[in-house]
């Protein structure tokens, strides 16, 4: 006879939504695999992120850093396939992607889908997108932006339990199979500066320092800051003679002082801002966001904040940081500064009367005046690229992320998916290609009369004359692959999908925790229900006159965990931009469903 209590009966798994997950396909293959073709049926039994990015977008590079540790925690049930869906022409190149999973760093299988073949099967909207399967196959969550880490740790967590106990788990190691290292002096360099001595600095982002070359370009005389940084980026001289580095993945900014060796960090908390942080104060107690490149222009630090689309300024004098320009929304508008849209500024320059910007995802090169008005030279939006000399106003840029100002007035266009360097001259309004064969530029330096670029994908410096007759290119220009999605005229109820995970509420209880934000691109697309809200869901009404354009939806929501006992619960920020390019016709659909997390019902 047993006397035992029995044992408690399991808690009944959660019930979910459960859609069977598509094949993953792409005509560029597999990386990370060792070779290996995989099928969603090699992965049964395990736990899989399914991340949709692309290496331009600087939030899907957020969101591979908040994965690493729950991919490190949940190794032996959790596979993270990473799929490629390029937005740029130079994006949708095999080598471009090998590249890009070398440059991030990026240590799980990786999908190359250069035709968005999987992106459509899956009815993806935005980048980033995360679609968790469980380990027999079905779709259970997806998530669009930032910030779903803690609620993904959770799902798999359940999923981890429930599969356990039905014997659908199979632990053990994933498909990963590391590439092996390449040696070269440089790794993905990022941008470089002119020391006093006439030496080079350059970060070398790949490798997480900065390196000293001499002036050869070549020779290396140090390396710098192991262990300290992580992916470099943008350097400055100041007046002092001490380099400012923007270390972007640190999102900090720190001093090196070539004389003595010391590196101090001077701003950032080494936390990522998010909408509700603080934007302005002591600089060690404000948090930044992947600051990409930096200028000493007005006697500040100006910063290319490109993780939320704006410029700050951080003040040696005072110690303190603010936002200079922009909203944190993505796009291009122009105008005084506190109105301005950016998107991902990755390259400046300074004037005496001009900061020279290199908008790297609006393929534009625009600039800020001393009164403090952002005007745009090159470049009309977010989905229209390609590489065409001319006029200003008729000229494309890909992706660039330099700029260099130049002694006439014109400035150097280190123009990076176009492996080109151009140049725009705002006295004849004109653009013109000074060289090509670049493997992307991705910042150059004035050496007298030679002009020093950083080849980021050669992980070299190269020189060139600066020469004064422009290369003659064909032009060509592209949009961005992705479909329109078909909508009908007239009314169109726009609705964010956002489900609390599971422990989790929606916290009200100091005003709104969601934020929707509409706008169009041509305005006129809209003839009402644009403007910001706290509700998840609007009814939008569309000009009859206008047939096409882009709808631009930014959400926010801020789930808190669920516990009445606990009086200062921990808080999660989820946030995403959509840019949405729509047509209107008769056959379109009446409602526009934007998954933030959860699955539409």
């Amino acid at each position: 006879m047993n006397d035992a209590a029995p044992a408690p009966t399991p808690a009944p798994a959660p019930r979910r939504a459960r859609v069977r997950a598509p094949e993953l396909i792409g005509k560029g293959g597999w990386l990370n695999t060792g070779g290996k073709e995989l099928t969603l049926a090699d992965l049964r039994g395990k736990c899989v992120i399914v991340d949709f990015w692309t290496f331009c977008c600087v939030n899907c590079l957020h969101v591979l850093d908040e994965l690493r540790d729950l991919e490190e925690k949940h190794r032996d049930t959790l596979v993270i396939v990473g799929v490629h869906s390029p937005k740029f022409v130079h994006e949708a190149e095999h080598q471009a992607v090998v590249d890009a999973v070398e440059r991030y760093e990026v240590h799980h299988p990786v999908l190359d889908d250069p035709e968005l073949a999987t992106w459509k099967q899956y009815a993806v909207r935005a980048w980033p997108t995360l679609v968790v399967i469980d380990p027999e196959g079905y779709v259970v969550a997806q998530h669009a932006g930032e910030g779903h880490a803690n609620a993904i740790r959770t799902l798999v967590e359940e999923l981890e339990a429930e599969h356990e106990a039905k014997g659908t788990l199979r632990r053990g190691d994933g498909p990963y199979v590391a590439p092996e290292p390449v040696a070269t002096d440089l790794r993905f360099p990022g941008k470089a500066v002119v020391l006093a001595g006439g030496n080079f600095l350059v970060s070398d982002t790949t490798r997480h320092q900065l390196v000293e070359l001499a002036e050869d370009g070549e020779t290396v005389v140090r390396r710098i800051g192991e262990g300290v940084f992580r992916e470099p980026q943008g350097l400055a001289l100041l007046p002092d003679g001490k380099v400012v580095v923007a270390d972007t993945v640190n999102h900090a900014l720190r001093t090196y002082d070539p004389e003595t060796g010391a590196i101090e960090l001077v701003a950032g908390t080494g936390k990522q801002w998010w909408q509700g942080s603080p934007t302005s104060g002591p600089a060690l107690d404000v948090d930044l966001s992947s600051p990409w490149d930096v200028a000493w222009w007005q006697g500040k630090v100006w910063i290319a904040m490109a993780g939320v689309h704006q410029l700050w300024t951080y003040d040696p004098g005072s110690g303190t940081v603010e936002v200079a320009a922009g909203t944190t929304n993505e796009g291009l508008v122009d105008g005084p500064a506190a109105e301005a849209w950016f998107a991902q500024p990755s390259g400046l320059a300074a004037t005496e009367d001009r900061l020279w910007i290199a908008d790297s995802e609006t393929s534009a090169v625009r600039w800020i005046d001393t009164d403090g008005v952002v005007h745009t030279a090159v470049g009309t939006g977010l989905f229209d690229f390609g590489h065409r000399d001319g006029a200003a106003e008729q000229a494309l840029l890909q992706h660039p992320l330099g700029v260099t100002a130049l002694p006439d007035g014109s400035v150097a266009v280190s123009d990076t998916y176009n492996h080109a360097l151009r140049r725009y001259d705002p006295a004849t309004g004109e653009v013109t290609t000074l060289a090509t064969d670049l493997r992307e530029p991705s910042d150059a330096v004035l050496v007298g009369g030679d002009i020093v670029v950083v080849e980021s994908a050669r992980h070299r410096l190269t020189r060139l004359r600066l020469p004064e007759e422009a290369v003659q290119v064909e032009s060509a220009a592209y949009r961005t692959q992705r479909e329109a999605t078909d909508i009908a005229p007239g009314r169109l109820r726009l609705d964010v999908v956002f489900q609390a995970p599971t422990g989790q509420k929606l916290d009200e209880r100091y005003g709104p925790s969601t934020r929707l934000l509409v706008s169009s691109t041509p305005p006129e697309l809209l003839a009402g229900g644009e403007g910001t809200g706290t509700d998840l869901f609007r009814e939008l009404e569309l000009n009859p006159d206008v047939t096409e354009g882009v709808l631009h939806v930014s959400a926010m929501a801020a789930s808190c965990d669920d516990d009445p006992a606990n009086e200062y619960p921990a808080c999660h920020v989820h946030q995403q931009d959509w840019g949405v390019p729509v047509k209107v016709t008769e056959t379109g659909a009446t409602r526009l469903p934007l998954i933030l997390a959860g699955m539409d019902g």
